[in-house]
């Protein structure tokens, strides 16, 4: 052959010094990488021919509670007032400022009327000021404070926090099966209503673990809340967690309610029930998705099966990685958002 037609190997090829030892890892480990089609995720068309790799930073951005994000999570509220607290907070902080996402608070009660752990909460000088921040407090608290004419501690609190807003967090069984809890002396939606009356800040109602039915839904789409968020059971259930610190006796009588609630797939298909119900009704028109997201494959999922604009919360996943260095929960995160650019760029969400 002349030297004009001579075929040079590629230098790509010729330097592949890893190829024999890979070939061998797929001849040993072909047997135990089959996938039967009885495991295969049904959810998903997988559409491999349309796109290309995505790069980095491929996800685009999103516009939510009137704050530009650049990935839908929600880092869903989970601690307070504990020795823990400020290290959780602050790395959580940090991964929301390093991905662009959203951050509600645990609850906020220590500081209704002293600072003594504001630390623990101050939050807003690590993930900036361009990202959404939410401030909470439970239904009960804020009860026994409207009761008290004191409802100018929630705005103080939410300003001190430089919050853009507060969550409510609604929860009766919680609250009865706690050894300390408290007792509503009105239903939690007329709390929330005088709330919206009172209150200047936006505010966002969730449950803690178990979710809401169907009228408890339909009446919360009727305010004019910034958004919902689900708090589905799947995830921490605090009914549960409740019963566990207590003594044997209510433990007996009372486990059978820590099982009552609703999936985030079933509280997602009766809001679209409901959203096609209210027409012009509709008045809360964002939502937060969580409880039982394990991760990015449920929020891809859930957030392009809601009729609404959404983000996906996650609380359990993220305190597993967030209690150490912070490193652990940049590496979980990093791996969250690469798997979201993926399942955009190659699922498509079945009907």
């Amino acid at each position: 052959m002349s030297k004009k037609h001579k075929i040079l190997p590629s230098p790509q090829i010729e330097n592949d010094e890893e190829a024999a030892s890979r070939k061998r890892d797929h001849i040993e480990l072909a047997f135990r990488s089959q996938v039967t089609k009885q495991e295969l995720d049904k959810r998903f068309y997988y559409e491999p021919m349309l796109s290309a790799h995505p790069s980095q930073n491929a996800l685009p951005a999103i516009q939510f509670l009137g704050r530009s994000m650049k990935a839908p999570l929600w880092v869903s509220s989970m601690t307070g007032g504990t020795e823990w607290a400020n290290t959780i907070n602050h790395n959580l902080a940090r991964a929301c400022k390093d991905f662009g996402m959203g951050m509600g608070l645990g609850s906020c009660r220590s500081l209704i009327y002293e600072d003594k752990t504001f630390d623990d909460f101050n939050v807003r000088p690590i993930i900036g000021d361009d990202l959404p921040l939410y401030a909470n407090l439970g239904i009960a608290q804020i009860e026994q404070l409207i009761a008290r004419n004191e409802i100018f501690l929630m705005e103080k609190l939410v300003d001190r926090l430089q919050a853009d807003g507060l969550i409510i967090h609604v929860n009766p069984f919680q609250e009865w099966l706690q050894p300390e809890g408290d007792r509503f002396e009105k239903s939690p939606l007329e709390t929330i209503e005088i709330c919206l009356e009172k209150l200047k800040c936006p505010i966002i109602v969730k449950e803690v673990g178990q979710g809401m039915g169907y009228e408890s839904l339909k009446a919360l789409f009727q305010l004019p809340l910034a958004a919902i968020d689900f708090a589905a059971s799947g995830g921490t259930n605090f009914a549960m967690l409740e019963l566990l610190r207590s003594d044997k006796t209510k433990q007996e009588t009372f486990e059978q309610l820590a099982y009552i609630g609703h999936s985030a797939v079933d509280m997602v298909e009766m809001s679209n029930q409901i959203i096609t119900e209210l027409g012009d009704k509709l008045r809360c028109k964002q939502v937060i998705i969580s409880g039982g997201v394990s991760g990015f494959l449920d929020g891809h999922y859930l957030i392009n099966k809601l009729a609404l604009p959404s983000i996906y919360g996650q609380a359990s996943a993220f305190l597993k990685h967030a209690r150490g260095d912070y490193e652990d929960l940049q590496k979980y995160v990093a791996s969250q958002i690469q798997g979201l650019t993926l399942a955009n760029a190659f699922l498509k969400v079945r009907d």
